[in-house]
């Protein structure tokens, strides 16, 4: 299985209706794309204070590297990054492959 894992970090002045609309956007990635084998998300809940910023992490799910490289340039996934940039301050990506 390949991990794929999101942070999200916002511009000040985008306000939690927006958020809210691109944590429903994303999510709903999973509907549109087949090749997602599990999605999941939360926001920061660490006590460690060292997000850096960062409120909110995604994982995105796929069984294999070749669908996690389809997934990348799909329209919809390309439609879901055009649609947030406007918003985001910051996002840091990591995949790996689950041992």
């Amino acid at each position: 299985m390949v991990r794929h894992v999101v942070l999200f970090s916002w511009k000040d002045g985008t306000g939690p209706d927006k958020i809210r609309d691109i944590e429903q956007s994303f999510a709903g990635l999973a509907g549109k794309i087949d090749l997602i084998e599990g999605f999941e998300w939360g926001t920061d809940i660490s006590v460690e204070n060292i997000a850096h910023g960062f409120t909110h992490c995604f994982l995105v799910t796929f069984k294999t590297k070749e669908d996690r490289d389809t997934y990348l340039p799909h329209p919809e996934h390309r439609k879901f990054v055009e649609m947030i940039k406007p918003y985001l301050n910051d996002a840091l990506v990591i995949d790996y492959q689950a041992k």
